[in-house]
């Protein structure tokens, strides 16, 4: 088995999370990149990991994704859940079916993954799961409807993940962007952003890096804001 790291991106296809498996790659992880699209596979071959078409609303694409990292590699040491969901509608025009695929996205699969990939993190001595989640779990925003709430109850199960797992040395933590630049920009959305400008994709990846990285060993079920102060509260 090499001693090189591994990480699994599920959602890299594009944006902060194609753009976090580029910024492992570049510090010697070996990467597998997982999307519906099938960017996600190229990514991964490009960057000579593994590729892998599925959605992480299938129970059997994640097992899969898992699974075939876990043969190639012989080890997960990090895994990035960057997925998102457009759904909008205001609080009461959302139908049930909208309010579950937000469910879905935002909480169920991260704890699908986290089902499959802990053993695996328990067995070679830790890990570290990063869930790309949003400044709107932290104050939640009418245009992301789906997203705060959800994104709320990720915030809680993600602090009772890392009490338990904590002495397995299995970390959880999420990163709450705000606007990013990997989407169309408004002046509406920058005037409320304190440092005048979208937080660039980089910014982003960085701090997830960091997080999957030992140098933030003592860090575990925190909500980290990469937002350039666009959250008020305290």
């Amino acid at each position: 088995m090499s001693d090189k790291r591994v990480v699994l991106v599920i959602g890299g296809g594009s944006g902060i999370g194609a753009d976090a498996a580029r910024a492992f790659h570049e510090r010697g992880y070996r990467v597998g990149v997982m999307s519906s699209s099938g960017k996600g596979e190229a990514l991964g071959n490009e960057l000579g990991g593994l590729g892998f078409t599925g959605s992480n609303l299938e129970p059997d694409d994640l097992s899969r994704f898992v699974d075939a990292a876990d043969d190639r590699f012989g080890r997960i040491d990090a895994v990035v859940n960057s997925t998102g969901h457009g759904a909008k509608g205001g609080v009461l025009g959302l139908s049930d079916e909208e309010w579950h695929t937000g469910m879905d996205i935002y909480l169920t699969s991260v704890i699908r993954v986290a089902r499959l990939v802990t053993p695996i993190m328990k067995r070679g001595g830790g890990g570290s799961i990063v869930n790309v989640s949003s400044f709107s779990a932290i104050e939640p925003d009418p245009d992301f409807p789906t997203s705060a709430v959800f994104r709320a109850g990720l915030s809680a199960f993600t602090k009772m993940f890392s009490d338990e797992f904590a002495l397995d040395s299995v970390r959880m933590n999420n990163v709450l962007p705000g606007f990013v630049d990997s989407l169309p920009e408004t002046e509406a959305r920058r005037a409320r952003i304190a440092i005048g400008r979208y937080s660039r994709v980089r910014e982003i990846s960085e701090t997830i890096v960091f997080l999957a990285s030992d140098a933030s060993s003592s860090i575990t079920g925190q909500s980290i804001r990469v937002d350039g102060g666009l959250t008020r509260s305290v």
